[in-house]
């Protein structure tokens, strides 16, 4: 697991994943803020060319997205024509609000390197992408995209991902669709589309604690209410944007998951959400790297699929003022990078874990067999019973 210390490239790019069951709206809500606050253009450099694009809007301005590159699937798909203006290059539109769209009819690889293509190459401009995953019911190959592909993974970096849920057929859809489940479990932000069709005030506090129980860190945004625009949604990534320095409290929010795993979970074999636990684990302990590449492995190669997302920053024995950043989905690492120096006062590893059908217990303590404090003793029987190195919760069958 080596850093990955700056390279001679241009500063990485934010990307944000838009997704969410059919029919929950994300169509709505990528329009809504693709047109956002009426742009101020000023005049063309080069007047009369039309492949060159507008400037940003107003630099700075809050929750402006003029500078912003879209992927989707098919422009007739999400009813987003009447925006198109002119075509600026092969696949690639300019919307009259000055932003980018991209249509995905093939690889998602092929489309993130054509953008940036035109960036380089001067006939685009844009500082930020927002892929809407019209059609894919799983986020992960989006995201595995981003944190394999060698080239990518240098040109763009993961900001944050949405997921749109339906307030009036939301519960239904996560009893029926473990999908459903996964898309709210892995988000940054989650919004909530028509509350205001009319459902009863009971059912909807009843969803939102449904949601705060699957994913206990991300903030839910009522769109019905107005919550749910560009500068709540964006910048939840990592790095703040307007200081370009890390913020591991916000990203992590590991206050959040502390208590997390002790909730109740409905075990209705009809609701996914039993299937799903959430829980961070801290030491103030500066961790060996060999140790804690070790415990990655391990914890990747027994529970890999089950591992929805994994965020963490480490203190390593080896660097201790320079903490470790990681961030895995699944069992793919993203390249874990080196901070320069501890963003606030709290100098100790913090890692969050979001996992399907894996019992919080059985990667705490691997971890603590592997970096931990010597365990208390157990009946004998227990300790061989009951190993955390052996997979499918710990348990040697």
């Amino acid at each position: 697991m080596t850093a990955r210390h700056g390279a001679s490239v241009p500063s990485p790019i934010p990307l944000s994943v838009l997704t969410g069951f059919l029919g929950a709206g994300k169509t709505t809500l990528l329009n809504r803020l693709l047109k956002g606050p009426p742009p101020y253009l000023p005049p063309l450099a080069g007047e009369g060319k039309s492949n060159d694009l507008p400037p940003l809007a107003g630099p700075g301005r809050e929750g402006d997205l003029s500078q912003t590159a879209v992927i989707i699937n098919e422009f007739g798909e999400i009813g987003i024509d009447h925006l198109l203006v002119e075509h600026v290059d092969d696949g690639i539109v300019l919307l009259s609000t000055g932003c980018l769209c991209c249509t995905l009819r093939g690889d998602l690889i092929d489309a993130l390197e054509r953008l940036l293509r035109s960036l380089d190459n001067g006939r685009a401009v844009f500082s930020r992408v927002i892929i809407e995953t019209t059609g894919l019911a799983d986020p992960a190959p989006v995201l595995h995209v981003l944190m394999t592909h060698p080239y990518l993974v240098m040109r763009y970096r993961l900001d944050g991902i949405i997921t749109v849920v339906d307030a009036v057929n939301g519960p239904a859809t996560l009893d029926a669709h473990e999908e459903a489940v996964k898309q709210v479990a892995v988000a940054d932000r989650l919004v909530l589309t028509k509350t205001d069709l009319g459902g009863d005030r009971t059912s909807l506090n009843a969803l939102r604690a449904r949601l705060h129980a699957l994913n206990p860190a991300a903030p839910v945004l009522d769109a019905a209410r107005g919550e749910a625009d560009a500068s709540r949604i964006l910048n939840c990534g990592l790095y703040d944007p307007a200081n370009k320095i890390p913020d591991v409290a916000r990203w992590l929010a590991v206050e959040a998951y502390a208590d997390s795993h002790h909730h109740s979970h409905d075990h209705d074999p009809n609701r996914h959400d039993a299937h799903i636990r959430a829980f961070a684990l801290t030491t103030p302990q500066a961790v060996p790297a060999g140790a804690f590449e070790m415990f990655m492995d391990l914890v990747r190669s027994l529970h890999g699929p089950n591992l929805l997302r994994v965020k963490g920053v480490v203190k390593l024995a080896e660097h201790p003022d320079q903490p470790l950043v990681v961030h895995a989905v699944q069992h793919l690492m993203h390249p874990a990078v080196r901070l320069e120096r501890w963003p606030d006062g709290d100098h100790s590893t913090r890692m969050v874990f979001i996992v399907r059908d894996t019992e919080p217990r059985a990667i705490t303590e691997l971890f603590n067999a592997l970096l931990g404090p010597i365990a208390p003793d157990r009946p004998d029987r227990a300790a061989i019973t009951d190993n955390p190195l052996v997979p499918f919760g710990g348990v040697d069958r």
